[in-house]
């Protein structure tokens, strides 16, 4: 009776310490740590658009783990919703904006998100199925362009380019408003109250005359970003568009932020960025 009981009690001892050992492991989730750790990793919540963003995740996903980060990629096809669900603390990180688009929607949210750092630039692009160069566009010509405001001053700036449009003395283009516009010499139209993740069914359905595509739609519907434009936007050093790594006020000095940001500006990275977008998606050094 009494090696009975003996082994009963070791039984239930070693289901305890067991079950202790299990709790101590339990899931870090967010990017309030210290230190990392590979064997008991931290649960970061990312969110992203599809293409080229959530792509690159995922290519840095087992490095980062190796690392002690296990990235939980949330993807949308929406541009506002990203920052809110960042603001209301749902997801820690998003990877899916630039720096003039972030800045709109903080005068517009009072939103508290910062930039930590800037990754890659998709260029956008003017395609049309009407003709194959800007010069050869009709008077009263119609350009379709996004309800991004954000991209609203790249698209003038391409136009300016080629003579098309000019803006305003003293306007700063990233900032133009179709509003800036002094001399439209074409007598170009333009519309612009349709979502972003539209604007490829305007241009494979053959509407307006000019389409504004940013670069990460074109290549997620199938497009060449860098060949089927008849006009794109070139990779300077002044080109204030690169895609950034958001967090809230405050994030942007933790490991966690630090380390998947270096991971997606490594040059194995770059690499990838170039091999499989062929000049569609850049990096930024």
């Amino acid at each position: 009776m009494k090696k009975l009981l003996l082994l009963v009690t070791s039984f239930v001892l070693g289901f305890v310490l067991i079950g202790c050992s299990g709790a101590s492991k339990s899931e870090k989730k967010g990017i309030e740590v210290d230190s990392l750790d590979p064997n008991n990793p931290v649960t970061v919540k990312v969110g992203a658009s599809n293409v080229p963003h959530a792509v690159l995740l995922e290519h840095v996903k087992p490095q980062l783990e190796k690392q002690g980060i296990k990235l939980d990629i949330i993807t949308y096809q929406d541009y506002y919703v990203p920052n809110k669900t960042l603001n209301d603390k749902e997801i820690d990180i998003n990877y899916f904006q630039h720096v003039p688009f972030l800045k709109n929607a903080i005068k517009e949210n009072s939103y508290k998100i910062e930039d930590a750092g800037a990754v890659h630039l998709e260029p956008i692009g003017l395609y049309s199925k009407k003709v194959k160069d800007v010069k050869d566009l009709a008077d009263g010509a119609q350009v379709l362009v996004s309800n991004n405001k954000a991209e609203w001053g790249r698209v003038i700036k391409l136009l300016a380019s080629e003579g098309l449009v000019k803006v305003k003395d003293g306007v700063d283009p990233v900032n133009a408003t179709f509003d800036d516009i002094a001399e439209n010499p074409k007598n170009l139209k333009f519309s612009y109250e349709n979502d972003p993740a539209l604007m490829t069914k305007f241009y494979e359905n053959g509407e307006g005359d000019l389409v504004s595509i940013n670069a990460n739609f074109a290549v997620d519907n199938g497009l060449n970003a860098a060949k089927d434009p008849i006009l794109v936007e070139k990779a300077t050093d002044d080109n204030p568009y690169g895609n950034i790594l958001a967090v809230r006020e405050g994030d942007k000095d933790k490991i966690v932020v630090k380390k998947i940001l270096e991971a997606l500006k490594s040059e194995d990275t770059q690499k990838f960025i170039l091999e499989k977008w062929n000049g569609a998606v850049l990096p930024v050094k």
